[in-house]
């Protein structure tokens, strides 16, 4: 993916907090496509691939993209990706502040309409699903907060570790404990939070009238094709998740990490800093093991991020899939533009 730093179409601020996320995209009728797929997958050269084809703006959907001063660490593209098409969503927010998939949403729907009033087609691209899932069927109503039980869960995770609350959590709600990491504190938490509140699993709440959603979201808002991108062979995307992650080193990751540090207001709780590579990286530079274990600790967490992508887009089953991993990859995806394009 690209960001806003480039030359170009000015930048896309980031939509006013407070409101709920509706289920309508405003300008309801404006076609848009959707290119998801894991971390490591080829997102980024099939959007750009689309771009030259069609007169496209490409909105990011990635959680980790939205962050200024992150930019070896998330892969974000380089300057010459950036000037070839403009992107949306990409450093508008500082590493202090949260972005939500509610935020997300009503960007993303504002951003929509005004491409398609420029007479472009809006091109959704990322690996965030949470977000996609926010834009095209909205959130569903969860139970409130319980401070209490929060509290009681934080003690818990002292006394245990999070890698015991999470198997907790997979003896309740295995559909969310798969796309869990065992050390994701907030969201296990909030999982068994909601368990423990409503008795049920937070997979309920998002999996509710899902299909139903999605097929009427669909029609009102004209989205025609979510093509998702995904391995015949998983190998062949650990390879290239290792071999990106050895570029990142090259890069330079560690000295960005050091320079986030310097700043003094993050910590390794932030969302920003729970961001895999930054997060691994953070742990390193504290002592938590030998920076000689890097390099695994860093693959191995994308390997586990890339799994809990695969699992959210096999849940989708209005995706229309391609192989990352086949050669002609680009040009199944350019097909499948064309349908619609």
């Amino acid at each position: 993916m690209a960001n806003e730093r480039s030359a170009g179409p000015p930048q896309a601020s980031s939509a006013p907090s407070g409101g709920s996320v509706s289920h309508e995209v405003k300008g309801a009728g404006a076609r848009f496509v959707g290119l998801a797929g894991p971390t490591a997958s080829g997102k980024t050269a099939a959007a750009l691939a689309i771009a030259e084809r069609h007169p496209v703006e490409i909105i990011s959907v990635d959680s980790a993209l939205v962050y200024r001063g992150m930019d070896i660490g998330t892969a974000k593209p380089t300057p010459a990706e950036l000037a070839a098409v403009p992107h949306h969503l990409i450093d508008i927010r500082d590493p202090l502040q949260a972005y939500s998939a509610a935020e997300f949403a009503r960007d993303a729907q504002r951003l929509i309409a005004d491409i398609s009033a420029r007479g472009k087609l809006p091109l959704l691209v990322g690996g965030t699903m949470l977000y996609f899932k926010a834009l095209l069927n909205g959130l569903d109503d969860m139970p409130p907060a319980d401070p209490a039980i929060r509290t009681a869960l934080e003690a818990q995770a002292l006394d245990k570790g999070w890698p015991a609350l999470h198997a907790e959590l997979a003896a309740v709600d295995a559909v969310t404990a798969a796309r869990l990491a065992p050390n994701d504190s907030q969201r296990i938490s909030r999982a068994l939070e909601v368990f423990r509140v409503s008795g049920r699993p937070l997979s309920f709440f998002h999996q509710q009238n899902a299909s139903k959603k999605m097929a009427s979201h669909a029609h009102s808002t004209g989205f025609n094709i979510l093509i998702s991108l995904e391995p015949q062979n998983r190998a062949w995307l650990h390879e290239r998740i290792a071999r990106r992650f050895d570029m990142m080193l090259a890069a330079g990751l560690i000295d960005e990490v050091l320079a986030l540090r310097a700043r003094g207001d993050l910590h390794p709780d932030l969302p920003s800093m729970r961001c895999v590579s930054y997060r691994q990286a953070w742990e390193a530079l504290d002592g938590d093991w030998p920076m000689a274990q890097l390099r695994d600790k860093g693959i191995f967490a994308t390997r586990q991020l890339a799994k809990r992508q695969l699992t959210w887009l096999r849940s989708m089953p209005e995706r229309r899939v391609v192989a990352c991993d086949d050669p002609a990859v680009v040009q199944r995806v350019l097909d499948l533009v064309s349908e619609i394009a």
